[in-house]
């Protein structure tokens, strides 16, 4: 049995690390607001670009363009959403196993870091990182979204990859996060989407042309779909942090009162040992 000493020391271990635990659900609490009003007011947004593009694209049957089409490359780009910092439970592995059981081959693909946890795991699988861009996971703005959209349009453009896929975690609720892989390029029209436009007796005529028309739309479908993911992605990451952090506390407090117990049967017994002792020695004289 451990001694008074040792039970009373692991017992302030572990209030400490409990009031560290405490001070991060609290902090993840509080950015957990503020990002779930920001993933909110985008999703409307982000869902309204996929529904129309893919909309537009069922009645545009025929039409070739490599946004469509794709390119000669046989190379796939992932952009991985993912956190700075751990403590968040199975967030991040979670996102991570999209990559690594969604079969993407390491010799084909190349992976657009946002986060470095996502980007130190996939390195250390053998994955190729062709971007670090994990100074935009904590904050992520519009213009962050723009510019790893222009980046991987160019690659693109060039040839260089031939598919483009984002693999984040979807925010529901605060306790419900779902990891997600979203095909962004080619642009692939949902089943039963296409059923839905040959119903639809409305023709789809552009006033410039198609592939101007494709040029101008596409780029802001894809920064769109960026944007959305990386507002979502941080709001999973805080409420996946917030309730690792909140069973983190209620382990430790559970932890404390065992170790109490502990502490005072080990104490009882304690003074029942010098109580016995006087006692003999008390008779001993006598």
């Amino acid at each position: 049995m451990a001694s008074m000493r040792d039970i009373k020391r692991r017992k302030g271990s572990i209030q400490s690390t409990q009031q560290i635990t405490k001070a991060m659900k609290l902090v993840s609490t509080v950015k957990l607001q503020r990002a779930r009003q920001n993933a909110e007011r985008s999703r409307d947004y982000f869902t309204g670009m996929y529904e129309t593009v893919t909309s537009i694209l069922a009645k545009t049957a025929g039409m070739r363009h490599p946004y469509l089409d794709g390119s000669a490359s046989g190379k796939k780009a992932v952009v991985v959403m993912t956190s700075n910092r751990g403590l968040a439970g199975g967030y991040n592995s979670n996102v991570v196993k999209l990559v690594t059981r969604g079969g993407f081959s390491k010799e084909e693909t190349v992976i657009y870091a946002v986060g470095k946890k996502g980007r130190d795991a996939l390195a250390r699988a053998g994955y190729e990182i062709a971007a670090d861009l994990s100074e935009i996971a904590e904050e992520p703005a519009y213009p962050d979204a723009m510019r790893l959209s222009g980046d991987l349009l160019d690659a693109f453009a060039k040839g260089e990859i031939g598919e483009i896929y984002m693999a984040y975690t979807k925010f529901k609720n605060t306790v419900s996060h779902v990891p997600t892989l979203l095909k962004l390029l080619p642009v692939e029209v949902p089943e039963g989407r296409e059923e839905q436009a040959a119903e639809s007796s409305a023709p789809m005529n552009f006033e410039m042309e198609d592939e101007e028309a494709l040029n101008l739309l596409i780029p802001k479908y894809v920064t769109s779909l960026i944007y959305g993911g990386l507002v979502e992605a941080a709001a999973s990451e805080n409420g996946a942090r917030m309730q690792a952090m909140d069973s983190a506390t209620g382990n430790a407090e559970e932890m404390i009162s065992k170790l109490s117990l502990q502490y005072n049967r080990a104490r009882q017994s304690s003074i029942t040992q010098e109580l016995t002792e006087i006692i003999a020695g008390a008779n001993a004289i006598t």
